[in-house]
């Protein structure tokens, strides 16, 4: 009988990423700062289809559980496009920005009404107050260990945090935590029984996603089904939490990359890539919601631990440049 899943995942997955990862060549960790480094900040030249192709990159994996910060990093390198740079990805991601708000345009109205009537009737037990409340608490760690990173390491975005190689065990980290979540979790309960211990779990789950590679939407799935949380509620939870900070981070990130200027690229596929990005987003989100319905995560388990090990590879026969 063929093995299923979740076991063929256990027997296997935790000692094929310890292979890989112990039998890295020693080159790869030994490059000097200067080479792992790349000055990414100004944005490369991008033309409308390179922008429509980046756009779908960003709006798919920004909220499925693989990370856009490392496939907006990793895919344009592949191609032999180089990386688009930090500013470039800040201004498409008003675009994930845009259709997460759009998407749940209804819920946030309905959280943000049943605030205000709980606060005037002092009925702090009600189900929106609680997610309100829940989603304030969440978004906290986040904004506290961003503002950590950006007084103590100014030129985080590019330090060698930021490099292939730390987006690569991430990736195989990341993996291994989401499975085991879904090996362990109950999976027992709605967002109507969503805690306020288990919104400040999930609200420390994503700061992690500030490590490049972590994924904002993987690590706070993979904490909220550690919390019991099925599967389709934890990704809407996921997605809510998400809101304040993808917006702070985009509007922060944006401020930055319009001081940068727009080197060699014009308006035009800046726009074009944020459209697309918009427009990805939205089908991404609505596709997995429906997808976590009925279906379980160790898809993105498996592809998330190909990914790093693809990377690392990759990095150890000189394909890759650890940048």
């Amino acid at each position: 009988m063929a093995l299923s899943l979740p076991r063929w995942f256990k027997r296997t997955s935790t000692g094929i990423a310890a292979f890989a990862v112990v039998t890295i060549p020693s080159k790869v960790f030994s490059q000097p700062t200067s080479e792992i480094v790349a000055s990414t900040q100004q944005i490369q030249h991008i033309d409308v289809f390179q922008s429509i192709f980046l756009g779908m990159v960003q709006g798919i994996t920004e909220f499925l559980p693989i990370s856009s910060t490392a496939h907006l990093k990793v895919v344009p390198v592949v191609l032999g496009w180089g990386d688009p740079g930090v500013a470039y990805a800040a201004i498409i991601q008003l675009g994930s920005i845009g259709a997460v708000l759009w998407y749940f345009w209804s819920d946030l109205k309905q959280i943000t009404a049943g605030i205000l009537k709980a606060i005037a009737t002092k009925n702090y037990s009600s189900y929106d107050f609680r997610l309100g409340l829940g989603i304030v608490l969440g978004t906290i760690p986040i904004v506290f260990f961003g503002l950590l990173i950006k007084f103590f390491i100014p030129d985080f975005d590019n330090s060698p945090m930021r490099s292939l190689q730390v987006i690569a065990f991430t990736s195989i980290g990341l993996s291994l935590l989401l499975g085991l979540a879904e090996q362990v979790g109950r999976r027992k309960r709605d967002l109507d029984s969503l805690k306020l211990q288990d919104s400040i779990w999930v609200g420390l789950a994503q700061a992690l996603a500030l490590i490049p590679g972590v994924s904002r939407s993987g690590s706070t799935l993979t904490a909220a089904m550690f919390t019991g949380l099925d599967r389709a509620p934890a990704a809407r939870f996921s997605f809510l939490l998400g809101i304040p900070a993808i917006t702070l981070a985009g509007l922060v990130e944006l401020k930055g990359a319009i001081e940068i200027g727009l080197g060699n690229t014009g308006v035009t596929p800046l726009i074009v890539g944020t459209i697309s990005a918009a427009v990805f987003s939205y089908a991404a989100i609505a596709w997995l919601l429906r997808f976590l319905q009925t279906h379980n995560t160790w898809v993105f388990v498996v592809y998330r631990l190909a990914f790093g090990i693809a990377i690392l590879a990759a990095l150890s026969t000189g394909l890759l440049q650890n940048t």
